[in-house]
């Protein structure tokens, strides 16, 4: 008898590209690219000036933020507008650790030891405060749930940013680099590191069990807990995880900054960040990592230009710090209307291809030209944010793709015993 994962049937343009597979050769260009496209970031990394291997690193930062709140956004479909109070608090617990419990000092550094515990409590602290708030709303979905993450990232901002001994108040914490990597390359370097943990977990997260239950999230609630999806546990895990990568990030941006302080995490940070997201490509790693570098490298690219420094400050009284959240959402505008897959959907045909597919220049590959696929294209972004029209509608929506999602989850429990093989059901001749 067929199991249920052996009993999905594929589409025809899916089930020829999975027949399909690169020759030696190709796999061995596809290697060869993916490794020309790392050795030139490391190479860019180090050759450049301090200032610019700096800025490499906040792109660095901003990708392993980007991924964190990708797990919210991205994978359970639920908008998430306090990201900020996560990646804030862990820099500060990072911060307090090394400069008040490990004696660290700007002069005299900070030994390996203290930099790695100061990021084990950084990331521990962003897991219990997306869990504690996962706990909190884990019954609210939509606008409600982002108007809870909002509220709470004017909370942490007024009240806990605001402790004296977690902040010196206006004075900023310190927090020293570790000793090995305290120049800008070195420290940049790191940042890469944390980047393929983060990466690496991510990748684990989303073929595992639990990673396909989060996925089956965001189609539709009711359906997921109709396949026996455990609802209010995966979504606490989903804000567990993103918490994780958050602290991550924020204890990597303490470092970075080496002092601290409450207005690194205002409300704009946070909206930056959803839309890096956004306009990266909900779901996708590759997409959302190009998104946020792009973001933190953005103004600082239009300042080397000639004379743009001086035309912000001088004719529009403004920075170029300020671009981003100009040109956000506009490109924000455009990604919802034009390209819902945004960054990810661009650059798709080079990812598949890398992934061992044929190379093909439509967004949904060689089984992506049948009929219907330009509804799919549209409507994409408004499924993953979980917004349709109605819940009837979601739900006959997204049957068949929590299904696939929700299967490798299901054939691990036990099958009800069969009848012998070869014998009928006296049942069915009835």
């Amino acid at each position: 008898m067929a199991t249920a994962t052996e009993a999905v049937t594929l589409p025809a343009g899916q089930a020829a590209a999975d027949r399909w597979r690169p020759t030696t050769a190709g796999w061995v260009a596809r290697i060869g690219v993916l490794l020309g496209i790392f050795a030139a970031v490391l190479w860019v990394t180090a050759a450049v000036k301090p200032f610019w291997a700096d800025r490499i690193a906040l792109a660095v930062i901003y990708a392993i933020i980007g991924l964190s709140l990708n797990i919210v956004l991205g994978y359970v479909g639920q908008v998430s507008l306090g990201h900020h109070g996560f990646v804030g608090i862990a820099a500060f617990v990072a911060a307090y650790y090394v400069t008040e419990k490990a004696g660290c000092t700007p002069e005299g550094g900070c030994n390996m030891g203290a930099f790695l515990t100061g990021m084990v409590l950084a990331a521990a602290s962003g897991a219990i405060a997306a869990g504690l708030l996962g706990v909190v709303a884990l019954r609210i979905k939509g606008l409600y749930l982002a108007l809870i993450t909002l509220a709470y990232g004017f909370v942490a901002e007024t009240s806990i940013f605001e402790i004296s001994f977690l902040t010196r108040g206006g004075s900023g914490m310190p927090a020293a680099r570790p000793n090995t990597f305290d120049s800008d390359t070195q420290f940049a370097f790191l940042t890469f590191v944390f980047l393929a943990l983060v990466l690496y977990l991510d990748w684990r997260l989303v073929r595992s069990k639990v990673g396909r239950a989060i996925l089956s999230l965001k189609h539709s609630e009711p359906v997921a807990a109709s396949y026996g999806i455990n609802v209010t546990a995966f979504k606490v895990i989903a804000f567990i995880m993103s918490g994780l990568f958050a602290g991550i990030g924020g204890g990597l941006y303490a470092f970075r900054s080496e002092s601290v302080v409450s207005n690194d995490f205002q409300f704009a940070i946070a909206l930056l960040w959803v839309l890096m997201v956004v306009i990266g490509g909900l779901g996708n790693r590759t997409g959302v990592v190009i998104g946020s570098a792009f973001f933190a490298l953005f103004p600082f690219l239009v300042e080397s230009i000639p004379g743009a420094e001086h035309f912000f400050a001088d004719t529009l009284g403004r920075s170029a710090s300020y671009l981003p959240l100009v040109i956000g959402p506009a490109l924000a505008i455009l990604t919802l209307i034009q390209f819902p897959g945004g960054i990810a959907e661009q650059i798709s045909p080079i990812t598949r291809w890398i992934r061992g597919e044929k190379f093909s220049m439509h967004p949904e590959g060689h089984g992506g030209h049948g009929e219907g696929h330009g509804d799919k294209k549209h409507g994409g972004l408004m499924a993953k944010l979980g917004l349709h029209k109605n819940e009837e509608e979601a739900t006959e929506a997204s049957t068949e793709e929590i299904k696939q999602d929700t299967e490798p989850v299901l054939a691990a429990q036990p099958e009800e015993p069969q009848g012998s093989a070869g014998h009928d059901d006296p049942k069915e001749n009835r």
